[in-house]
């Protein structure tokens, strides 16, 4: 099956953009009366014949829809650092996406060695991988910010703070609690400095241990995702 994505779909007829109009006509040859499928990136699913081939704007009538396609028992988001090579945290935003996540926020830390991230381009990879891996839910990537300032930010998840400088037996699932909306802090290259773990343990974060390896920071977030995925099975 092949996804095609639309936001904020409020009608029974409506547009594909120009990126997805010629995708569908132009490259998999898609014409008036075939049947297509659609995501909205907020859990609807569509059914939907094309009623214009136009190849820079598709129209498209809706015949069927899905509410809540795909919907977890759980929300995950995880605050991670960008990785010196942007491909590698390409990388992670695609799997996680393939996994299951809701919720990214790139976070500057003092071991940091990328300061900023291209927001254009990394959402590009989420729309795709949303689409490759047939999910109606699209990830929600937040701007960068601080590690201090991310920290300082109230909420009520259940929160964790990944470290290699902590005891191996202090093991995520002996304190998640299944089917919990969850909060992950996944740190540099360099990990977080000790400063860092002990102001966010201050404000309520947990440390854990991923166990004897020590994993480079996308494969971290990406193993994270999936371990929330088992726990919550």
């Amino acid at each position: 099956m092949q996804l095609y994505f639309c936001a904020g779909i409020n009608s029974e007829f409506f547009f594909l953009n120009e990126e997805e109009s010629r995708h569908c006509i132009s490259v998999l040859r898609h014409k008036k009366g075939d049947i297509i499928h659609i995501v909205d990136g907020a859990g609807g699913f569509y059914k939907a014949e094309i009623i214009n081939d136009d190849k820079k704007n598709c129209e498209v009538k809706v015949i069927e829809k899905q509410t809540e396609y795909g919907r977890r028992n759980y929300q995950l988001h995880i605050a991670i650092a960008p990785t010196k090579n942007i491909e590698r945290f390409e990388w992670f935003l695609e799997k996680a996406t393939e996994i299951g996540i809701d919720e990214i926020t790139p976070v500057i830390c003092e071991h940091s060695e990328r300061k900023e991230v291209k927001p254009e381009r990394l959402n590009k990879v989420l729309v795709a991988a949303m689409k490759q891996s047939l999910k109606a839910y699209l990830p929600k990537l937040n701007p960068a910010i601080k590690f201090q300032d991310f920290i300082s930010q109230k909420n009520s998840l259940q929160k964790f703070l990944c470290s290699c400088d902590v005891e191996k037996n202090n093991s995520l699932k002996q304190f998640y609690t299944k089917d919990s909306d969850v909060l992950f802090l996944v740190g540099p290259e360099g990990d977080f400095s000790k400063q860092e773990i002990t102001f966010a343990e201050a404000n309520g974060y947990k440390t854990i241990s991923l166990g004897e390896s020590r994993l480079r920071t996308e494969t971290t977030g990406a193993h994270v995702c999936s371990l929330i995925s088992f726990l919550n099975s």
